[in-house]
């Protein structure tokens, strides 16, 4: 089973998305469409794109 949790990048908005971590996975979903699914990425990848997000951030 999933623990889904609130992206911390979605702020206060009701445009979220929401994370699930596992051991070598993370999985994305839209808060607002859970029915259609979700978007998984090997653990490396997601890293690596977080990485890149907070980049982009400074």
């Amino acid at each position: 089973m999933r623990s889904w949790h609130k992206s911390s990048y979605s702020g206060t908005s009701s445009d979220c998305v929401e994370v699930a971590v596992l051991e070598g996975e993370a999985a994305v979903r839209d808060t607002k469409h859970r029915d259609l699914g979700m978007l998984t990425f090997p653990s490396t990848e997601w890293q690596v794109s977080l990485c890149g997000a907070r980049n982009d951030l400074r």
